[in-house]
C-alpha cells in the first residue's frame, strides 16, 4: 500500500524537521546527504547555487565562493561568513519550500561600510553583526516577506528583523530577538 503525503502536510513534516536541533535531527536519520545554498548579490549581480555542506563537512571551496558572493559590495571587503549563519539560511529556505536563490541586500559589511550606514540611518546597528559575518538582508522570490519572517522567527536561529517599506528581512545568529514591521 502507497502512502502519499498532501502538500500541507509535507510543509509541516519539513516545518518540524527544520526546527529540530542538529543532534536530534542526526538522530532520526533525516540528516541529509547534502546542504544547497543559492544566492544573487542585488549589488554586484553575481550569483552562486552550490552545496556547501556534503557527507557532513563543510565545503572550503564553496564557503570560499559564499564568502566572496556575500562580500561588502562597497569596498570588495571579504570575510568569513558564520556557517551557523548557512544552516539557518538552509532551514529558512527548506520552511518556506523556496525554489530560488536568495536575494542578498546585505551580508558581509566592513567596519567602514557599517559605520557610514549607522551615520546616515538610525536603523543600522554601531555594532552590527553584518560586520563578523553572522547576519543577512535578504528576500526570496516567489515567497512573501512575511514567510520568510514567519520562519526565521518559528527557528529561533538568532535575530529576525522585518522591513516591509524595504522588502527585506534580516537573519541573524545573535540572541533571539525581533523588530520591525
Amino acid at each position: 500500500m502507497e502512502h502519499t503525503l498532501s502538500r500541507r502536510g509535507f510543509f509541516k513534516l519539513g516545518l518540524i524537521a527544520a526546527a529540530l536541533p542538529v543532534p536530534a535531527f542526526a538522530s532520526q536519520g533525516l540528516f541529509e546527504p547534502e546542504r544547497r545554498l543559492g544566492f544573487h548579490s542585488l549589488h554586484t549581480g553575481e550569483q552562486a547555487e552550490l552545496p556547501y555542506w556534503v557527507a557532513g563537512e563543510y565545503v572550503p571551496e564553496s564557503l570560499a565562493e559564499i564568502n566572496h558572493v556575500l562580500r561588502d559590495h562597497r569596498t570588495g571587503d571579504v570575510a568569513a561568513i558564520d556557517t551557523r549563519l548557512l544552516d539557518l539560511l538552509h532551514r529558512v529556505s527548506a520552511a518556506v519550500g523556496a525554489s530560488q536563490p536568495f536575494q542578498v541586500i546585505s551580508g558581509y559589511r566592513s567596519p567602514a561600510s557599517n559605520q557610514m550606514l549607522a551615520k546616515n540611518s538610525s536603523g543600522v546597528a554601531t555594532r552590527s553583526l553584518h560586520m563578523q559575518g553572522k547576519a543577512i538582508d535578504v528576500r526570496l522570490p516567489g515567497i512573501a516577506l512575511a514567510d520568510l519572517r514567519n520562519a526565521g522567527l518559528m527557528l529561533r536561529g538568532g535575530g529576525v528583523g522585518y522591513y516591509p517599506g524595504s522588502n527585506f528581512v534580516h537573519l541573524d545568529v545573535g540572541r533571539v530577538r525581533t523588530w520591525g514591521g
